[in-house]
């Protein structure tokens, strides 16, 4: 009996997700920043990322622990909502202003960033993948 190498392949896979992942919240911020005429500091870059980071981080963590695959909808519907809800409460906790609206604008960017991209790759994976086999 042969096994497969999933355990291999599936490392790179997350780190490149989580990669993207973390990109995704860095425009979110810078945007936002940028938006608001927020200088794009270093600092203030990283005072407003942190709590958006730490969230991904929450939801990376529960979407591994359940060892769903990292890039899949599903585990982007997790990422997502952990990122904003830890995310916005961190951002309580550390003094740092919300609006109802902020909240708001930040569920549907980070929704649109988050889930987006990887339906967006599962679409061209399957588009691909059918291709091959015409």
């Amino acid at each position: 009996m042969t096994t497969r190498p999933v355990r291999t392949r599936r490392p790179r896979a997350s780190w490149w997700a989580l990669v993207v992942d973390l990109a995704l919240v860095l425009v979110f911020v810078l945007i936002g920043r940028s938006s608001h005429a927020e200088a794009l500091d270093p600092l203030g870059v990283l005072t407003t990322t942190w709590p958006f980071a730490v969230g991904l981080v929450v939801g990376w963590a529960s979407v591994l622990g359940v060892g769903w695959p990292p890039a899949g909808p599903r585990a982007g519907l997790v990422v997502w909502v952990s990122t904003v809800v830890v995310g916005v409460l961190l951002r309580v906790a550390s003094g740092q202003g919300i609006e109802p609206s902020f909240v708001v604008v930040t569920a549907v960017v980070l929704g649109v960033l988050l889930v987006g991209w990887r339906l967006v790759a599962g679409l061209v994976g399957r588009r691909r993948g059918s291709g091959r086999s015409a």
